[in-house]
């Protein structure tokens, strides 16, 4: 297609689950597409993991760059009202600043979200996703980790406030995992973040570890686990090579 300016988001969907490969990425990366109507199941179905990412990839560009987004959420709204066909969970941080959706510029629709301080998989959040990819058919379970978390400095300080400090132990093992040279203090921002990136491959594994359901739906290809980190200060969302098994 010579003129992505011209098709609608659901086109899109339909070319990804036809075209696929390196022709397919380079068409899409040369202009923004114009998002319209909810998806639809066939058009979800037809997509592989690795192409949903791309989405999500192509949506930060678009958004960092300062393109304007095309979305039009009420007919989102009432496209998904009575059936919701999402591609993929998210798991991210309630930081105010990093509002997945918007980042990645999806619509309504378009994915589960996921939000905890410190993007920690407990049993509520798998069993979210566990909902999300056997039941729904999504194919992607997201953990977005970012910079300067204070999560992750209230995990290094070893806080205690209430019931934060059960969610801030669950933390420390990232804490503790990080090989760092330097300070390592929550005053230190290079240490946060390695231990934030750190935090995301952790939870990664312990989603694969700690649920039997999404890792068949893993071990047969309909489901992949990826991690990411959002740069507060760049807008980029840096996508994590696949984390290691625990």
């Amino acid at each position: 297609m010579s003129n992505l300016e011209d098709i609608d988001r659901r086109r899109f969907f339909k070319a990804a689950g036809v075209a696929g490969g390196a022709a397919f990425v380079g068409s899409f990366l040369r202009g923004r597409i114009a998002w319209a109507a909810a998806l639809t199941k066939a058009e979800r179905d037809r997509m592989t993991p690795d192409e949903i990412i791309r989405v999500m990839k192509n949506g930060n560009e678009r958004f960092r760059n300062g393109q304007r987004t095309t979305q039009d959420y009420l007919a989102q709204q009432r496209a998904s009202a009575k059936g919701q066909y999402p591609a993929a969970v998210l798991l991210s941080c309630i930081d105010s600043r990093a509002p997945a959706e918007m980042i990645m510029d999806l619509g309504i629709g378009d994915v589960f979200n996921a939000r905890v301080a410190g993007n920690i998989a407990n049993d509520d959040t798998l069993g979210s996703m566990e909902f999300a990819c056997q039941v729904a058919g999504a194919k992607v379970i997201l953990v977005m980790g970012h910079t300067a978390c204070g999560a992750i400095k209230g995990a290094i300080d070893r806080v205690q406030l209430g019931n934060l400090t059960g969610l801030l132990t669950k933390i420390q093992p990232a804490v503790d995992a990080t090989a760092y040279q330097g300070e390592r203090s929550a005053k230190n921002y290079a240490f946060v973040d390695a231990v934030a990136r750190k935090n995301v491959e952790l939870t990664m594994a312990e989603i694969h570890k700690r649920s039997a359901v999404i890792a068949a739906l893993e071990a047969k290809g309909a489901v992949k686990i990826a991690g990411a980190m959002y740069n507060l200060e760049s807008a980029a969302v840096e996508f994590l090579p696949s984390a290691p098994t625990l």
